[in-house]
């Protein structure tokens, strides 16, 4: 239930500890907003107690309605009212609370079932906009008889923080919420949203009844109590894997005696049904989509903190801001292999997508979710608490790592504080958002550092290929194209990159110069080292030259560099086709034996943007073992229309990508991709940018004096 109020009113909580006396848990009123991120207002210290001009940051609060801040004012001490506030979902629940909706509350160090009677304001309200407490007035069922006779036993007044569960129920024939005040002044009506159902005595629904009152009495524990139907839970299936799903039915199905739920899952299940239980029919859904399990066994999808039975359209999930007891923002480390498919897949996952923001969701995702390198990079980063990296870390970087989610909130906060005003507005290219990351967020140098044979030197933060079509095969690999970009342009890697991010020879957002590009797994960089040791492209023995008009000689294995000892050179050039070649000396180093083995350098791939229609999406892989990938969109699916509603990001797993891209290169260009999953399309015809790591190499912090890039 909400309140009607001013809707130009705004509250909130104080989330984190302020210099300015603010302590956790205080509630104030909004009166303005200043340019710089401040709140000035009203804060209720409790008691009567209130603070006029009081000023906080605005992300050191979690935003409230009238009737949120109403409840939480109630709640003693200050600190229980964070508390229930991170249980978003039973604190919304209790938000919508009807009468004689039935809940469970801790009285007298025991849980009790209790119907909901009447919504107290405390006090009497003598100026318009002052904010005064609202509790509950509940009254107690002692029995199983009790429930089904409504026999109740008056109660103090309970807070919203008492009551630790609320009863589902598919039966709705509640009344009007009152509210009143403790002198039973003001009575007025209250606004309801339907979501939890009372307990009725019509005959059809006594069997119901009496299944909820055995649920109670056999302590379901409290997540049960916050799911009825329309519901999306998750359930562990006999295979030891995580199904997920809607709750169509609750009931007692005929042979069993405890309340068992029917679910309609998301995908088929090898066991499942069309909605039939033995030899009755208790829904109707898509043949294999349908699990019967007892009601215990189902918890709250985990990915999803919303329910989709409403007839209005629920606001995103929302987390408070982290509670710190310091201003230091504490680091989170990537998220670990095992963790990954039961924290990140699912909807309502990753980072959500709002205004052409997908360029940038699918870039920061890319970087920060599992990457070594850009965990090392960020953790080496000096900045002021104030600073634009303080507020990557705080509200997305943290977040996505913690909990798995970052609302399109913080996102659009983050692009606001970039600078440019068409970064909240526009969409951009992820090179040129990487570029003001790295540099003016970050203020790492440049990732890239080369040298021509000439001797001069230049940086970049992501390298774009550039080649002529008929230098490459028609299904060329990025290991091929990195190759021939740079020995034609006289380029070399004067160090090992951390971190190598490479844009395919695609222009624009529509043309792309190759039909489909093969993502090396594994990029071997030792031939584009300058002054490094390199084999000879025939005998394997020290080289000592390369030539750049060999790379695309179709007898000597085109598209791959061509390096020679002296005396293969000698011998190829001799060839009248190659005679006027031009082969430059390569720097080796000195005293080097012609026969000494050549140590191989190597980068790991460990993200994928792609890009279809203007769209960007990404492919991360988040761990060692090879079929460690997922598939990231932040905009993948919407909730509501273009106005009311939002965007609903999503992550999936894809380890099919890992089975397809280890293949031979040869088996991958002759591939036919009509007979490969949506994915792996995307990947191979899509690809925009790759991402690449070097395990053992820590980029340097213009900042930071004690981090310095370490050769192999």
């Amino acid at each position: 239930m909400e309140l009607n109020e001013d809707l130009n009113k705004s509250y909130f909580i104080v989330v984190k500890r302020n210099k300015k006396g603010l302590s956790k848990g205080c509630i104030g009123r909004v009166d303005a907003e200043t340019p710089d991120g401040y709140l000035t207002g009203v804060v209720y210290r409790g008691s009567g107690s209130l603070k006029s001009n009081a000023r906080v940051k605005k992300w050191d609060t979690h935003p409230l309605s009238r009737h949120q801040a109403q409840l939480l004012l109630f709640v003693s001490p200050a600190n229980r009212r964070l508390d229930l506030l991170c249980h978003l979902q039973l604190f919304k629940a209790i938000c919508q609370l009807a009468y004689d909706d039935l809940v469970v509350v801790k009285h007298k160090r025991d849980f009790q079932p209790c119907l909901v009677k009447k919504l107290m304001q405390i006090g009497k309200s003598d100026k318009a906009g002052d904010l005064n407490m609202l509790g509950f007035e509940l009254e107690l069922m002692d029995t199983e008889q009790d429930i089904l006779t409504k026999k109740t036993v008056s109660l103090p007044l309970f807070s919203a923080a008492d009551i630790v569960q609320v009863v589902p129920s598919h039966l709705n024939n509640r009344q009007p919420l009152r509210l009143n005040t403790a002198v039973d002044l003001n009575r007025k009506a209250v606004t309801h949203i339907n979501s939890m159902p009372a307990l009725t005595m019509k005959k059809e629904s006594i069997l119901h009844e009496q299944d909820m009152s055995n649920a109670i009495q056999t302590s379901i524990p409290p997540s049960e109590f916050s799911m009825g139907v329309g519901s999306m839970v998750e359930v562990i299936s006999d295979s030891s894997t995580t199904v997920y799903g809607v709750i169509r039915w609750i009931g007692v199905p005929e042979g069993k005696k405890d309340c068992w739920a029917g679910l309609e899952l998301d995908n088929e299940f090898i066991s499942g049904s069309d909605g039939m239980f033995g030899s009755k029919r208790y829904f109707t859904c898509k043949e294999n989509t349908a699990l019967f399990v007892p009601l215990t066994q189902c918890k709250p999808d985990s990915r999803l903190q919303f329910s989709l039975a409403s007839k209005e359209i629920p606001e995103p999930p929302e987390t408070p801001s982290v509670l710190e007891d310091s201003d230091e923002v504490p680091h989170v480390p990537p998220v670990s292999e095992p963790e990954v498919l039961s924290r990140l897949v699912g909807r309502m996952r990753g980072i959500q997508g709002h205004f052409n923001s997908c360029y940038l969701d699918a870039t920061l995702f890319s970087l920060f979710t599992s990457s070594i390198t850009f965990d090392r990079v960020f953790n080496s980063t000096a900045d002021s608490e104030e600073g634009i990296s303080h507020c990557l870390r705080r509200d997305i970087v943290n977040p996505l790592r913690r909990s798995g989610f970052v609302p399109a909130e913080s996102v659009m906060n983050f692009r606001k504080q970039l600078g440019c005003k068409s970064f909240a507005t526009e969409e951009k290219d992820p090179e040129e958002f990487i570029s003001i990351l790295l540099k003016d967020v970050l203020h790492i140098d440049p990732l890239l550092k080369f040298r021509s044979c000439a001797g001069l030197s230049q940086d970049a933060f992501t390298h774009q290929i550039i080649v002529d079509k008929s230098q490459a095969g028609v299904v060329p690999s990025v290991q091929q194209l990195l190759e021939i970009s740079l020995v034609s342009s006289d380029l070399k890697f004067e160090e090992i990159p951390s971190c190598l991010i490479v844009q395919m020879p695609r222009f624009g957002k529509n043309y792309k110069m190759f039909s489909k590009i093969v993502p090396s797994t594994e990029l071997d960089i030792t031939d584009l080292l300058h002054c490094s040791p390199r084999e000879c492209f025939l005998c394997g023995c020290l080289a000592d030259y390369e030539c750049a008009q060999c790379l695309t000689d179709h007898k000597l294995q085109p598209g791959r560099i061509k390096q020679y000892c002296s005396t293969c050179n000698t011998q190829v050039h001799i060839h009248p086709s190659r005679h006027k070649h031009t082969p430059h000396k390569l720097t080796v180093p000195d005293n080097l034996p012609a026969d000494a083995p050549v140590q191989r350098t190597t980068l790991e791939l460990f993200a994928v943007l792609s890009i279809n229609t203007s769209h960007f999406v990404s492919f991360v892989k988040y761990g060692p073992d090879p079929r460690s990938w997922i598939f990231f969109d932040s905009m993948a699916d919407r909730y509501g229309d273009d106005n009311n509603g939002y965007n609903i990001p999503v992550i999936r797993a894809c380890p099919e990508v890992a089975d397809f891209l280890s293949q031979s290169e040869e088996e991958l260009a002759t591939t036919d991709l009509n007979h490969c999953t949506e994915l792996v399309q995307r990947l191979l015809e899509d690809s925009y940018m790759c991402l690449y790591q070097s395990t053992d190499v820590l980029p340097e912090s213009s900042t930071s004096t004690d981090v310095s890039i370490t050769a192999v």
